[in-house]
């Protein structure tokens, strides 16, 4: 009751509630499976106060990977502004995978759940991954200066993949994951992440 009178007190944000309660339904069950009634059950609101916001529930869901999307991008960014020239790639990297982890249920849809759902969440993804891959290229350039646009695009997309490996791994905690624990899969990131930078790396 007190979540109702708090939320009736702050309506601007009632889309986003929309959003955070499709989310956590799409990443424990099929989207396909989940309906408007079944979000707006978990938002606590109407149907018609969804659709109000959101034409249809793919559209909740693509404008759900857009959020996410756009913070992932950002947090990036910003290991990539912080970046010290010349020091090791691997932490920004798992740095990055802890923020997938403290966001699983949104990363689950992202990298999971919405796969072949719909031609605008794949373009999403690809939208995504370009940006993403670009940002990395940045990170690699002051990590290693020495390397050609080139070089740095090839590793780029070797971190990328790496990356989005990683977090499937996380998040679905697959037999890999279980098997590794915690923190050796971490630290196998982390060792991971160097030598596809640095291919003279050892170990």
């Amino acid at each position: 009751m007190t979540t109702s009178k708090a939320r009736a007190a702050h309506r601007p944000s009632r889309k986003q509630w929309v959003i955070e309660a499709a989310t956590e339904l799409f990443a424990t069950q099929p989207p396909d499976e989940v309906t408007v009634a079944d979000i707006a059950a978990r938002a606590e609101m109407t149907s018609a106060a969804v659709y109000y916001h959101f034409s249809s529930k793919d559209q909740v869901l693509a404008e759900g990977m857009r959020v996410f999307a756009d913070a992932l991008r950002e947090q990036l960014r910003t290991l990539a502004d912080a970046h010290e020239p010349g020091s090791d790639i691997g932490p920004a990297v798992t740095t990055l995978l802890a923020w997938l982890g403290e966001h699983r249920s949104a990363a689950t849809v992202f990298f999971v759940s919405s796969a072949g759902m719909s031609q605008e969440a794949e373009a999403l993804r690809l939208e995504s991954r370009t940006e993403l891959l670009a940002e990395l290229v940045r990170l690699i350039h002051k990590a290693r200066a020495s390397v050609t646009d080139a070089e740095a695009a090839v590793i780029g997309l070797g971190l990328l993949a790496l990356l989005e490996t990683a977090a499937i791994s996380q998040v679905r905690g697959d037999d890999v994951y279980r098997s590794l624990g915690h923190r050796s899969f971490v630290r196998e990131v982390d060792r991971l992440a160097e030598r596809i930078a640095d291919p003279a790396v050892a170990g």
